[in-house]
């Protein structure tokens, strides 16, 4: 087990009517960016209870909707503007993980000194930010509950990430009936996400971290437990509220903490959306096979694990329980709606060489748990997905 430092000072508001509580959650005085992204918060009463909040507590705030899944850098900087001009101090961020993510770069643009696109693509240093808070509405990206963040940019087909201390959100408000009214597409979408988010953390090697081993088990099989629940309609609220507690836990800190990442999936997926606008979720979905194909014998005795002790396989050489948990997960995906491996999706004929080309020209340090995933790599995970 390695060195770590853990914290996260995000309070956590959960269960039915907690978004009255964001009254008492943002500071007297505060002039409030009300950020969100469609209409579908009018429509499932979330949005009526943000404002019931922000005038019980007597608080000033302007509106920007139009925040788009998989943010985009052009809309989120007229967010930016917005709260300049109008010298708004804190930004209440409603919706998904999209949502949470663009107003975490909103957070730290406003302030920033220089071109805020730095702060993405050249890690830029983010001195300080305007504090923010979270209504969570669909349980996927853990965003709620960490300090990361993922925005894309039309002008130059980028998606990339930053994270900083100072984009912590000061609360995160979790009403599982905020995610009644959700496609069951978004829902499967937010299982896959979290159990991957997981995955990254844990499907590596051995690291003599029995503890978070068994955390990070824990959420992968409470997710394959409540998913059939979760997916029904009418919705399940325990089902709903497992599912938004388990998406939080997935990255908050604490299932990765003094064990080695992997990350190859998720960065690889980012191309993809970047690509062809897939879904982030269906990214995983498709990207992930080929991990465990090109990486399987240095991943295999940790997948033997995980088939153990997620999916109750005990019978074979470690080998086949390997190759039987990957199967079985490929199983979940698809039983929530999402297909798995490259084929199930419209993507270019030469998709592995334009990956491969964007992670040389970005000068991508090698990804993967031991670093060994280069430019020439994902493409070989690509042909195996």
């Amino acid at each position: 087990m390695d060195n770590f430092t853990f914290h996260n000072p995000v309070r956590l508001l959960f269960g039915k009517g907690q978004i009255a509580q964001i009254s008492k959650e943002i500071p007297a005085g505060s002039r409030v960016l009300f950020a969100f992204g469609g209409g579908s918060i009018k429509t499932n009463g979330v949005y009526d209870q943000v404002v019931a909040a922000l005038k019980q507590a007597g608080l000033i705030w302007r509106e920007f909707s139009g925040i788009e899944p998989n943010p985009r850098y052009e809309t989120l900087m007229r967010a930016v503007e917005l709260a300049r001009t109008e010298k708004l101090d804190f930004i209440l961020a409603v919706g998904g993980g999209s949502v949470a993510d663009g107003c975490k770069f909103v957070a730290a643009a406003i302030p920033f000194d220089g071109e805020p696109w730095d702060i993405l693509a050249k890690r830029a240093k983010v001195r300080q930010a305007v504090p923010l808070g979270i209504v969570l509405t669909l349980p996927a990206t853990g965003s709620e509950m960490n300090c990361f963040s993922v925005v894309s940019r039309a002008e130059t087909g980028e998606k990339l990430s930053f994270g900083s201390p100072a984009v912590w959100p000061r609360f995160s408000v979790l009403d599982p009936e905020s995610t009644y009214t959700l496609p069951s597409r978004q829902v499967g979408n937010g299982i896959v996400d979290a159990f991957v988010h997981v995955m990254e953390q844990y499907l590596t090697y051995p690291a003599d971290a029995p503890l978070n081993d068994r955390l990070a088990e824990a959420v992968l099989a409470t997710l394959a437990e409540i998913a059939p629940a979760a997916m029904a309609n009418p919705p399940d609220y325990q089902a709903r509220a497992n599912l938004m507690w388990c998406a939080a836990m997935a990255l908050n800190g604490l299932v990765g903490s003094g064990v080695p990442h992997d990350w190859a999936t998720h960065y690889i997926g980012h191309e993809l959306t970047a690509i062809s606008g897939i879904d982030h979720a269906r990214t995983l979905a498709a990207v992930w096979p080929g991990i465990m194909a090109v990486k399987f014998e240095a991943k295999k005795v940790k997948l033997a694990q995980y088939a153990e002790r997620v999916w109750n396989i005990h019978d074979g050489s470690i080998d086949d329980k390997a190759r039987a948990a990957i199967a079985k997960t490929r199983e979940l995906f698809e039983s929530v709606g999402v297909p798995t491996g490259l084929a199930a999706y419209d993507l270019p004929a030469d998709i592995a060489e334009q990956v491969a080309a964007r992670f040389i020209a970005r000068n991508q340090a090698p990804l993967g748990e031991h670093g060994d995933i280069d430019a020439q790599m994902a493409k070989k995970v690509l042909a195996a997905a």
